[in-house]
């Protein structure tokens, strides 16, 4: 649920448009379907350029941002290597053919380490089509990630090939695997050998007689070596699982253990002739989960020896692991199911044995968010931590006898960007003044003031991806009207080096539209408790009349949606919205994971969909107080993901104030999601049932008055289309009219299929056209 907020959407090209909602509501449910000769229009005054339109935004491409390309930092000298478009092979098609380049971060100098042409694997075939490259240690060697496949939200699976810069020779690994079916695949610390997994095993291949070593030979369906299930790849981030030791002799790996586990299964009844069912593992709320357990192995083959972690390994999550830069002993982390408490362990490699060194606890949750952060040579490492009611940077012993705070205040860190080892100094992004921004600090490791180095002109939102030696960066910078800068610079001044992107002709394009009003803001809903928010208005908004209002919504602890930062193609979708008479606006509701402190986020432990949905309700009444404009009777909800279940939760709880809904992939009964995300924050289902029952929007379905759009793709493995359906049925018991839109084998972000983006927020645009309709009137 939670990558829900980070998913971009997938822009589509050249599709028709979806037919108007006007000629389809008829009955309880309502399927989308052309009638003959019927032509779809939901983007009036194509031609007028200052009018933004759906195709404009979702086919045609004409507001995509700039891609600053692959940045692969060099870890030898301060350069850093990229793709360019080869001018050997000109584009054909989606083909994209490209030269691999090494850059100087200084000078700017470029140079082709490997042409395209190189990369064909025989003559008369087509170089590879790059999908990713990483460099061996000593940089002679480049692994290039081809071919590559979607694994649930990411490409994970692939073919991966070396090519040798001293004897040009391009070698494909894997021996006789089966087209993109690798995984993960990394350069040994000496660059001799490479790692990858392969259906559930992990193997080691020599370089240079590219002799294949199994490490792993139990690896079966049910037994996953080396990568995750879905349960921990989705929630905990585990998705490469094992982890090479520094002097390159052994693996670290995580194993699943999937029996008994009930599984889930996906019907498209789209791609052939009969339907294709996808069945996986997925544990829901209560139900059993995948034992899980870390192995070390040697990379010349032969046993496993299992980490020594104590407790039932069915019972605990393990979401973080990493060997000590000695090679001696792996760190990891275990957390107990519910998820309150974290503790950090220090594993011997050789024997296996634990011992405890830091322990996290918390009387509602702790995020799993601290992967291994090696300071002091080893002998210490970086740790955040809500303990002191903010979240903050502490040191800790690696043999714990310590752990010492080093950004004191009443602020909290939001990521640890990076470590400057040779400095002793720790990068980290915060925002004390402002929970909508974001800026990148730092601070000695010893602890101090933190000093500010983003720019003090710029306020927004910046974010950076730091070199190794952390004396680079790539620096992004956007505001919530301003589509992002990304520069090269020096990251200990803070100096533009150069322009990677500057978005100009986007800029140029934005400068020609009527432009919305843009309003950051905060709401007071009272009992003392504010809400941050953002509103868009009518670029002629006329005080005298009324204009309907939708909030977009999120509320879940994991998404911030008011932040001063570039919203891209859904963004200008509000815009657009804007544009013809609505206001649009959003609000951050108690426990959305913003730098407001740890009371402010855990103020929602076992209220899941409960505290948002009325914190938002109480924000729209606020609001239509403060602005007259507003119609009281034409308040409507969008939200995809949790956004769509607290948008249920909306109009179900609150009939007399929302009067339309759109409901994007929503869950409508927590029982029906996964064990790691929603016991984290709702506890057990046995204890908390009552809390479950009231923050299910089906629990509330016989309240609905006003007009409901659920859109979900049949395909979801992620918030499943079962739920849905169950509220379908309830709907239709209680006799209630909605409309359905069902995108057949579609996941949960909705960008597979030729047209399907366009034609969805077409779909949404002609359902608020209707339903949420802007209709002068005046304001008396």
């Amino acid at each position: 649920m939670p990558d829900m907020m980070r998913d971009s959407v997938q822009k589509q090209s050249g599709e028709p448009r979806a037919t108007t909602t006007a000629s389809l509501v008829a009955s309880m449910m309502v399927v989308m379907a052309m009638a003959p000769g019927q032509v779809a229009c939901a983007d009036p005054l194509p031609q007028d350029q200052t009018m933004l339109t759906v195709d404009r935004l979702f086919s045609a491409k004409e507001f995509d941002e700039q891609d600053p390309g692959l940045v692969v930092w060099s870890g030898l000298s301060p350069a850093y290597y990229t793709t360019a478009a080869s001018a050997d092979y000109p584009p054909s098609g989606q083909r994209k053919t490209s030269d691999i380049v090494r850059v100087d971060s200084a000078s700017g100098n470029r140079r082709i380490v490997v042409s395209a042409r190189k990369l064909a694997p025989a003559d008369g075939q087509d170089p590879l089509v790059i999908d990713g490259i990483q460099l061996s240690p000593d940089e002679s060697r480049i692994l290039i990630y081809t071919n590559s496949q979607r694994v649930w939200r990411r490409k994970t699976r692939g073919d991966y090939w070396t090519f040798d810069l001293k004897t040009n020779e391009l070698k494909k690994l894997g021996g006789d695997a089966a087209p993109s079916t690798l995984m993960f695949a990394k350069f040994s610390p000496d660059g001799s050998r490479v790692a990858y997994v392969r259906e559930n095993n992990l193997y080691v291949q020599r370089l240079d007689d590219l002799r294949i070593i199994p490490l792993t030979t139990d690896g079966v369906r049910q037994r996953i070596n080396g990568t995750a299930d879905w349960v921990n790849e989705e929630e905990l981030g585990i998705r490469d699982g094992y982890r090479w030791s520094p002097d390159g002799k052994a693996l670290a790996f995580w194993q699943f253990d999937t029996t008994g586990v009930p599984e889930f299964s996906l019907i498209d009844n789209t791609a052939s002739l009969y339907p294709h069912i996808t069945t996986f593992p997925y544990p829901k709320v209560g139900q059993t989960n995948s034992a899980t357990r870390l192995g070390v192995v040697s990379v010349e083959g032969g046993g496993t020896r299992w980490l020594d972690i104590p407790g039932d390994p069915r019972q605990h999550y393990l979401p973080e692991m990493e060997w000590s830069p000695d090679s001696k002993a792996i760190m990891c982390q275990q957390l107990n199911r519910l998820q309150n408490a974290n503790l950090v362990m220090v594993a011997d490699s050789a024997s296996g044995a634990v011992r405890t060194v830091l322990s996290e606890r918390d009387a509602a949750w702790v995020e799993s968010e601290n992967p291994v952060r090696w300071a002091k040579s080893g002998q210490a490492f970086v740790w955040l931590s809500e303990r002191d009611g903010w979240r903050h940077a502490y040191v800790a012993a690696t043999d714990g006898s310590s752990c010492a705070l080093i950004t004191p205040g009443d602020f909290d860190v939001l990521e640890i960007e990076a470590i400057d080892q040779h400095q002793g100094l720790v990068y980290f992004t915060a925002s004390p003044d402002n929970p909508t921004q974001q800026y990148l600090y730092r601070v000695p490791l010893g602890g101090g003031n933190p000093e500010r180095l983003s720019p003090a002109d710029q306020p927004g939102w910046h974010s950076y991806r730091i070199s190794p030696d952390a004396q680079w960066a790539v620096h992004t910078y956007s505001t919530f009207t301003s589509p992002p800068t990304v520069n090269l610079i020096s990251l200990g001044d803070h100096r533009v080096v150069r322009v990677l992107a500057d978005n100009a002709g986007l800029r140029a394009k934005l400068a020609a539209l009527k432009l919305p009003k843009a309003e950051f803001f905060r709401v007071d809903i009272g009992d003392g408790i504010s809400l941050d928010g953002w509103c868009l208005l009518p670029p002629a908004l006329d005080p005298g009349h009324k204009h309907p209002l939708l909030f977009h919504v999120y509320g879940e602890p994991a998404g911030q949606t008011v932040r001063d930062s570039w919203g891209g193609a859904r963004g200008l979708w509000h815009w657009l919205l804007a544009q013809r008479g609505y206001i649009v606006a959003s609000v951050d509701t108690r426990g959305t994971r913003v730098p407001r402190g740890r009371e402010w986020r855990k103020s929602v432990y076992r209220q899941i969909g409960i505290v948002a949905p009325a914190d938002l309700a109480a924000a729209a009444r606020a609001l239509l107080t403060r602005w007259p404009f507003a119609d009281p009777d034409q308040v409507g909800v969008w939200g995809w993901s949790g956004g769509g279940s607290n948008t249920l939760n909306a109009i179900f709880r609150y009939p007399e104030l929302f009067r339309t809904a759109l409901a994007v992939a929503p869950n409508a009964d927590q029982l029906l999601y996964d064990s790691i995300y929603q016991e984290r924050y709702m506890g057990s289902s046995v204890d908390n049932a009552e809390g479950y029952r009231l923050g299910s929007p089906i629990t509330h379905a016989g309240n609905l008055r006003g007009n409901l759009l659920l859109v979900h793709g049949t395909g979801d493995d992620n918030g499943h289309y079962q739920g849905t359906e169950k509220l379908i049925n309830k709907l239709i018991a209680l006799r209630k009219r909605f409309t359905i839109m069902p995108y057949p084998a579609r996941s949960h972000g909705l960008g597979e299929g030729d047209g399907t983006v366009p034609h969805f927020y077409t779909l949404m645009t002609d359902y608020l056209e209707e339903h949420l309709p802007f209709q002068p009137t005046v304001n008396k």
